[in-house]
């Protein structure tokens, strides 16, 4: 897929909400909590235009028995897609839309991607810089994949910082 990386829209923020609606009335009661997270959940980032959106639900079992609803409403499903206990789906094909990650209540990468999302809202900098490096990425690789490799040791380190202020202001983990 080509890298498609556009400026900070504030509909992200109502396209979000529209498929916590859908997705709600399909999950229903297995769903525990939905979050925004990745860059189109950080005001002034620039981002691939795909909403990621987290759905926290009880029983992550229960999400495979409803796939073929689930492909109703357009999404491909993924499986866990490299995290074991995640159910990834996406929707719009090349020109993906949503990135939806299912974790069951728990699961570690609830963590870490909330953690993540957190630190960039507050660390403006930190998200200043982030944004600029996606930029210079965008106009060196095409391709998504040739993208997110690399890109992938610049968001680790990030990750390891978020993760540390976490642990320090928030007297967690």
């Amino acid at each position: 897929m080509k890298v498609r990386l556009s400026p900070y829209n504030p509909d992200w923020v109502n396209e979000y909400k529209k498929e916590c609606k859908r997705l709600s009335e399909l999950f229903g009661d297995l769903v525990i909590q939905f979050e925004h997270f990745g860059s189109t959940s950080i005001v002034n980032m620039k981002a691939k235009p795909v909403i990621d959106m987290l759905i926290i639900v009880k029983n992550i079992d229960k999400v495979d028995q409803l796939n073929p609803y689930i492909r109703e409403l357009g999404y491909d499903i993924a499986g866990e897609w490299g995290i074991e206990g995640r159910r990834l789906l996406r929707k719009g094909g090349e020109d993906r839309t949503h990135h939806i990650h299912i974790y069951q209540e728990g699961n570690g990468e609830i963590d870490r991607h909330l953690i993540f999302r957190d630190y960039l809202r507050i660390h403006t900098k930190e998200a200043v810089k982030y944004s600029q490096f996606k930029e210079q990425l965008a106009m060196k690789y095409q391709d998504t994949n040739e993208y997110s490799k690399a890109k992938r040791s610049y968001v680790s380190e990030l990750e390891q910082r978020a993760l540390e202020w976490y642990k320090k202001e928030k007297g967690h983990l």
